[in-house]
């Protein structure tokens, strides 16, 4: 149902609205999505697509792009025009580098990543939508979506729609003031902290690096939480990088995060000061029992 788009779409200045509505749309699959992006990209005629850079589009934009017979760019940050031609930003060399880019070749499709831009903020108007249909494969689709199997809520680490992401740096696996290391308390105290807060959680150094210095590795993290300098970046409103005893905490410096804020036992710590919004001085250890004592007492 496009009931609720079209009565938003109305002020955006578009000539045309078109829309496909079908059942086969409301889960993800490639055939389907692609059939429905194709079908209106050549229905609309348009020499660029502009589409967001969302996981269940960006499966399927590349290949519309080749039935298209067009060019595709992905994770791109702003669309501008220089010369009354478009220009694309992206970054490369892990968020290093910048680049302005532009095309000749037609049809352009850019996919936005999703945080780059402010939300529009014009004034909702009901438009008129040209429906079209889902073009169907003669014998039906060859992938059946049945239900959709996922770990238990307290097990995820990874929301890439969360509100916070928590970074847990390697000073969690060293050792503390007592000259011992407590990765098992760690663990608890940072999965107790994602059960409260329903956080997304991020890993600011290589678990190679990590289990090479022969130390012990957080028995949650993979190479999936691995972000920053050295993995993805992910785009979240609020990030809090516990990065603590003399780590570096350089995730808070991401350009896609909007509000930072470290916590480092060093007050001179560069990086953090450099780089955070806000830097709290303190154990991470000490601070994280304390929020988790708050958000249980909260509950109660």
């Amino acid at each position: 149902n496009l009931d609720g788009a079209a009565a938003l779409l109305g002020g955006c200045g578009a000539a045309r609205c078109l829309g496909i509505a079908n059942p086969d749309l409301a889960q993800p699959r490639y055939a389907s999505d692609a059939a429905a992006t194709e079908a209106l990209s050549r229905a609309a005629q348009a020499t660029i697509v502009i589409a967001p850079g969302t996981s269940r589009m960006n499966r399927v934009l590349a290949g519309v792009a080749h039935r298209l017979q067009g060019r595709i760019d992905t994770h791109v940050t702003a669309v501008t025009a220089a010369q009354n031609q478009p220009v694309i930003t992206r970054w490369y060399y892990r968020q290093r580098m910048e680049a302005c880019i532009q095309r000749t070749h037609r049809p352009w499709i850019i996919a936005i990543d999703p945080g780059s831009a402010q939300p529009w903020s014009g004034q909702p108007q009901q438009a008129s939508l040209e429906m079209l249909q889902l073009p169907t494969q003669q014998n039906g689709w060859r992938t059946n979506v049945t239900g959709i199997q996922a770990p238990p809520a307290d097990e995820q680490t990874i929301r890439p729609d969360a509100e916070l992401l928590f970074v847990a740096g390697a000073g969690w696996t060293k050792k503390q003031a007592d000259g011992q290391t407590h990765v098992d308390e760690a663990a608890a105290l940072i999965l107790e902290f994602l059960k409260h807060t329903r956080a997304s959680l991020g890993s600011s150094k290589s678990l190679v690096d990590i289990s090479g210095e022969g130390q012990a590795v957080l028995p949650f993290l993979t190479h999936m939480n691995q972000v920053g300098q050295t993995g993805s970046t992910p785009r979240h409103p609020k990030g809090l990088a516990a990065c603590c005893h003399g780590e570096e905490p350089h995730t808070v410096g991401w350009r896609f995060i909007n509000e930072r804020r470290a916590i480092n036992l060093d007050p001179n710590c560069g990086w953090a000061r450099g780089k955070a919004d806000v830097l709290y001085v303190a154990d991470a250890f000490a601070v994280m029992r304390k929020l988790n004592e708050l958000f249980a007492a909260q509950k109660r």
